[in-house]
């Protein structure tokens, strides 16, 4: 794991400036994810399929182009995207 070191004439500030920019950024990842899976939702229950046979269909050519499927295919993305982004702000963690 990688350090990070940060320099201030006021470290207790800074680092409360840290954890509250990092708790908001989480915050806001949380609520894409549930957005996202909410839409993800919604289009597997229209096609009646799910994201991973979607994605497997649509790459081994089996299925017509659709603009769902673009966006479908994009919101599945974006959520593996936002998944990896809350993850590594979990993982970060202040040593002294």
């Amino acid at each position: 794991m990688a350090e990070l070191k940060i320099r201030s004439k006021d470290p207790d500030s800074l680092r409360r400036i840290i954890e509250s920019a990092l708790s908001e950024r989480l915050q806001s990842v949380k609520a894409g994810i549930q957005k996202t899976e909410e839409r993800l939702q919604e289009l597997e229950h229209k096609y009646q399929l799910s994201t991973q046979e979607l994605i497997t269909g649509f790459n081994n050519d089996e299925l017509d182009h659709n603009f769902d499927f673009d966006e479908w295919i994009g919101e599945s993305r974006m959520l593996t995207h936002l998944q990896q982004t809350k993850e590594s702000i979990e993982e970060i963690d202040f040593v002294d």
